[in-house]
Formats: structure tokens, C-alpha cells, sequence
């Protein structure tokens, strides 16, 4: 089953950069990002741009991949007329989806880079990252909270013909809501309750912690276990949900056209 993580990771990875969407969302994305969020900043009085305008940009591109990549596979393979026999093939549909979200995760990786680029070349704005080992543990946090995530929406598209509405819809409002651009805290409080109920929200907070420096490591780690909490939640009831899904697509074998 690694291998056919590995293998299908590899493909989807070349799939990915050949679509001119995904380039868009992987390069001009992050760009076009930072350049307007460091407009929004630049008389803010903020000293470290890395905090909002390098990891909010990084972050939007990173989540606008996996809405028009993940989320649109099962799309795609239904418009291919794919989909149904890579739900039957041997290996199981879990486990093809995982790969397909693990490779686009870990290419989506490149905006952050492509942000900070683009800050560092256009603006020569300070950038620090005063925690680097905190990041490193924050990122790969998030990074895990990202894919449980890519798989819960996928189940749940799998039986969708909306697919790219619905993955229109979800963008936005979890930038907003998660506060990738700006704290949560400046959202009205009956907001905030929605905003801690999603894993990213942890997920930035703990980037831009460690952005900051770290120096209340109770309060870090008190933040981390929220988030892999929340995490293993999203994974259980993904789990859940693939079984329903798979029953009810034995039953009445509409995978295509459900």
C-alpha cells in the first residue's frame, strides 16, 4: 500500500503542474498575494512582515491548491469516467485518494517559498523567524491537519456533482474564519467559536507563534495537542464517512452519476 501512496503521489504531482489552474494557484497565487497583503500592512506598524504577509500569502496559496486540486480530483476522475474503477480497483480508495492529496500537500508547499521570495525581492521588507524548530513542528502539524482535511472533503465530493461549486464556496470563508491574514481575535466573538472549531485556525496560530518566537512553550504545546486533537476527530469521522459512502455506492452503484 506505500508503494502505491508513493507511486500514485509521483503521478499526481505531474498531473498537477501540467494543469495551467494549479500553476496559477502554485506561482501567481503566492505572488499576487503577497504583493496585496503587504499594501495592507505596510503602514500597519508591524516590524516582521514574515508573521502576515510572507505566512498569510504562503498559507492562501497552499489552501487555494488543495480547494482546485484535492477537492477537484474526484471531479476529474468522474469526468474521465475513471472514478468508478479506481473505487473498485484492488488497492484500496482511501488509499489512492491519500496519495493524490499527499502530493499535492507537499507541492502546495512551494508557495510559502514563492512568498517569501517575492517579499524578500520586491520589497526587502525584515523578515525573522526567531523559533525555528517550533516552526518546523508547527508546519508539519499543519501539514497533517491539511491532508485529514483534503480527505475528509474528498469523501464527502465523492458523491457530490458539485464538485466545483462546493470548492469554490469552502476557499474563502476558511481564510477568513482561520485567520490566515489576520488574528482571530478581531472577529465577532458568536465567529470565533466556528473559528476554533477548525484545525487550521490552531495551525496558523502556532506558525505565527513560532514566527514570533516562542516563549510560552506550555501555551504552544497546549495549542499543538488542540490541533492534533481536532485532527484525529477529522480522521475518525473521514474514516466513518468512506464506510457510508462505500456501502451506499454498493448499493446502488451510481458512482458516476450520483
Amino acid at each position: 500500500m506505500i508503494r502505491v501512496i508513493i507511486s500514485t503521489m509521483l503521478v499526481q504531482m505531474k498531473q498537477s503542474f501540467a494543469r495551467p489552474m494549479f500553476r496559477f494557484c502554485l506561482i501567481a497565487n503566492p505572488i499576487l498575494n503577497t504583493i496585496l497583503l503587504y499594501e495592507m500592512y505596510r503602514d500597519s506598524g508591524e516590524t516582521n512582515y514574515m508573521a502576515y504577509v510572507v505566512l498569510g500569502a504562503g498559507l492562501m496559496g497552499l489552501w487555494g491548491c488543495i480547494c482546485f486540486s484535492s477537492a477537484g480530483d474526484i471531479n476529474r476522475e468522474r469526468f474521465s469516467g475513471t472514478l468508478a474503477l479506481i473505487f473498485a480497483a484492488p488497492v484500496t480508495f482511501p488509499a489512492i485518494i491519500l496519495g493524490k492529496i499527499i502530493g499535492n500537500t507537499v507541492m502546495s508547499l512551494l508557495t510559502m517559498v514563492i512568498s517569501l521570495i517575492t517579499a524578500r525581492t520586491l520589497f526587502r521588507i525584515p523578515l525573522q523567524l526567531v523559533s525555528p524548530v517550533y516552526f518546523l513542528i508547527a508546519l508539519f502539524a499543519a501539514i497533517i491537519s491539511f491532508i485529514v482535511i483534503s480527505s475528509m472533503v474528498a469523501c464527502i465530493l465523492t458523491l457530490s456533482r458539485k464538485t466545483e461549486l462546493y470548492m469554490n464556496c469552502i476557499e474563502i470563508p476558511i481564510i477568513l474564519l482561520c485567520g490566515f491574514v489576520f488574528p482571530v481575535s478581531v472577529l465577532p466573538s458568536g465567529v470565533r467559536i466556528i473559528s476554533y472549531a477548525l484545525s487550521p485556525t490552531y495551525a496558523v496560530e502556532l506558525m505565527r507563534m513560532a514566527v514570533w518566537g516562542v516563549t510560552d512553550t506550555a501555551l504552544f504545546f497546549e495549542k499543538l495537542g488542540a490541533l492534533m486533537g481536532l485532527t484525529f476527530i477529522y480522521a475518525i469521522f473521514s474514516a466513518l464517512l468512506y464506510k457510508k459512502i462505500d456501502r451506499h455506492i454498493r448499493i446502488s452503484a451510481t458512482l458516476e452519476v450520483a
